[in-house]
């Protein structure tokens, strides 16, 4: 049996474990439960959080059902933009605090379906846009978590929870998952319900997850789709991996840029076909078209929370301004772009054939403090076209900080891209 403590484990793993009758279930939830009472202190990754003694009672008042459940009754994590019944939602602002939800967001609902059970509300930054909440870098607490889902990144990196849920309109899992050292999940747009998910820009948001592994993530996603954890194919054919640099994008460290020509260098050794993505000019023209759709539709969905501007942060208020400075033509142009740059993306016939693209996840690494959460411009290109995306952990810099790279998928092509970083992962380690 493995020395690795009960609360590092990953989803599967711990799945596994019960299943195999090697420990139970209320063995993993104090494990993660005494975690959370050693580290919450300095890491700050919870909003709001169930007592043990509650969640145990709960657990063993339906045992029965979470023991031949998918998630076996194990805790997760759920970012406090996501409404929950038996917690506030007070979506990282004053302007909310206390507010109680009637009901669970559709994906709460679904996780608790089968099996899951919510162990809290993680910070999340500011209505998930910039103004960063009090969660620190586990892996330096001198440093910034990412954001803007920064405690479900924390809790996970730090084991207090296996999973946890988070929501990306710009770099709000992949960021943080990269600074973090975990794996995170974006899945494409419209893929997952956002029924009961605080609502940013409705072009460009997504539901996210974090996990240690890549099958964690596949576990959660049969959840959230209510069908079954399919079986990953063996690849037929070498892989065929569009390779993006960093600076493609914006600046990007040295430490980054060398974290990709090494994994790129490695996965060509197994076989792989590497291609270099030209046109970056595109790529850098959606992280300007991003942000303008993004000020737009936030300067419509936060019309109430506008009227209050005193108590909103100075970059928010920036970004509800420039949206309603805007003239409509300009939106639309924006969402044209997106639509041609994307057709571009594929239709390159120096992309044919690509399973996946592989970019960094973040500029480098965390960066020190916690007055930011960092760039978050290597995401902005990817969640424009609305692409599913994974960052994978493994790569770290010279004094032992994740690097974070991430794959990009097809639209609607989420099973694939995780049948691919599922058989990546393992060169990572």
């Amino acid at each position: 049996m493995s020395n690795t403590p009960l609360y590092r484990l990953s989803l599967s793993q711990m799945v596994h474990r019960i299943s195999s009758g090697e420990c139970d279930a209320v063995e993993l939830i104090n494990a993660c439960f005494e975690r959370i009472e050693a580290r919450e202190p300095e890491l700050g990754a919870w909003q709001c959080r169930q007592t043990r003694e509650r969640y145990l009672q709960h657990y063993r008042k339906h045992e029965d059902f979470y023991r031949s459940s998918l998630l076996r009754g194990l805790p997760v994590g759920i970012k406090d933009i996501i409404d929950t019944r038996d917690f506030p939602t007070e979506l990282g602002s004053v302007i909310h605090q206390g507010r109680q939800p009637p009901d669970n967001a559709a994906c709460v609902e679904l996780l608790s379906l089968a099996g899951g059970v919510v162990a809290g509300k993680t910070v999340t930054t500011e209505f998930a846009y910039f103004r960063p909440g009090k969660t620190a870098n586990p892996v330096d607490l001198t440093r910034t978590p990412g954001g803007s889902s920064s405690g479900s990144a924390a809790a996970v990196a730090d084991g207090m929870v296996p999973v946890a849920l988070g929501s990306q309109t710009a770099a709000s899992v992949i960021r943080p998952a990269a600074y973090c050292g975990v794996v995170g999940y974006v899945g494409s747009r419209g893929e997952y319900s956002l029924r009961g998910v605080q609502p940013l820009a409705q072009s460009l948001d997504a539901l996210g997850m974090f996990g240690r592994e890549v099958d964690d993530i596949r576990l959660l996603r049969a959840a959230l789709l209510r069908q079954p954890v399919e079986p990953i194919a063996e690849p037929g054919r070498p892989l065929r991996i569009l390779v993006c640099k960093g600076s493609n994008i914006g600046e990007c460290e040295p430490a980054m840029e060398q974290a990709l020509v090494q994994l790129a260098g490695r996965l060509e050794q197994l076989g792989a076909e590497l291609v270099e993505m030209h046109s970056c000019d595109l790529l850098r023209r959606l992280v300007d078209v991003h942000q303008a759709i993004m000020a737009w539709e936030a300067s419509r969905n936060l019309c109430a929370e506008s009227q209050q501007a005193a108590h909103l942060s100075q970059p928010l208020n920036a970004l509800l301004e420039q949206g309603l400075s805007m003239d409509q033509q300009n939106y639309l142009d924006a969402l044209e772009q997106v639509s041609r740059i994307g057709h571009w993306l594929w239709a390159n016939p120096e992309h044919q054939g690509v399973d996946v693209i592989l970019a960094p996840a973040a500029p480098g690494v965390a960066p020190k403090g916690h007055d930011s959460t960092g760039q978050p411009y290597m995401s902005r290109p990817w969640q424009a076209l609305g692409l599913p995306v994974i960052t994978l952990p493994g790569m770290k810099s010279d004094d032992g900080l994740p690097l974070g790279l991430q794959l990009i998928g097809r639209s609607r092509g989420d099973e694939n891209l995780l049948g691919v970083a599922h058989h990546i992962q393992s060169y990572l380690y």
